[in-house]
């Protein structure tokens, strides 16, 4: 809090803690690339509760280069892939293009505050040339592995945005913790 002005709808397929976090971070850092169908398919029912219907374009905000170097593999787009293929499956016309780029290197986000995040964000990111095409053809859902303060969903939101997108919400395999809100519940914060 407070919310990021610019912050799609966000919906989650579940609370960051215990065995979402372990399943998160031992696909995203250990490499148990099994769990991106499980995940993709969490992520699709996020994106189903939305209430949209297809086509969709799925986008995953990107990672650092440094971070997909390391781990050898880029989470997120990972996830994205399954999430379209699971939405296929179930009838909803839906793709997965990773057409967002950072422009510049950004600082690891896990230590900062909301409005530092925003900060870090601010102006790193931007559509991939000749991605204007794909980002016009049909409404798109931002996707990430998580949420927290959504400065990350916020900077990708305003890049679509300026390619010409249409962003009509995001999905995210975890939020914030609240006891307040329900897992499945419309997470706008």
């Amino acid at each position: 809090m407070p919310e990021p002005q610019g912050l799609p709808p966000v919906w989650a397929a579940g609370q960051y803690g215990d065995e979402v976090r372990a399943v998160v971070l031992a696909h995203k850092e250990r490499g148990a690339l099994g769990l991106a169908r499980p995940l993709g398919a969490a992520l699709a029912g996020a994106v189903r509760r939305m209430g949209a219907a297809g086509p969709l374009l799925l986008v995953p905000v990107p990672s650092a280069r440094r971070a997909v170097a390391q781990r050898g593999h880029d989470a997120t787009a990972r996830m994205a892939r399954a999430a379209a293929r699971e939405l296929r499956r179930q009838g909803v016309q839906a793709r997965a293009a990773g057409v967002l780029r950072l422009l510049r290197p950004v600082a690891d986000q896990t230590a900062l505050s909301g409005s530092g995040r925003l900060v870090n964000m601010s102006g790193a990111m931007a559509a991939a040339g000749g991605s204007r095409g794909l980002l016009t053809a049909a409404p798109v859902v931002l996707v990430d592995d998580l949420m927290t303060t959504g400065s990350s969903l916020t900077v990708a939101a305003r890049a679509v945005t300026v390619a010409g997108g249409r962003v009509t919400g995001a999905a995210v395999v975890a939020g914030p913790r609240d006891p307040e809100v329900h897992p499945d519940a419309h997470h706008s914060r």
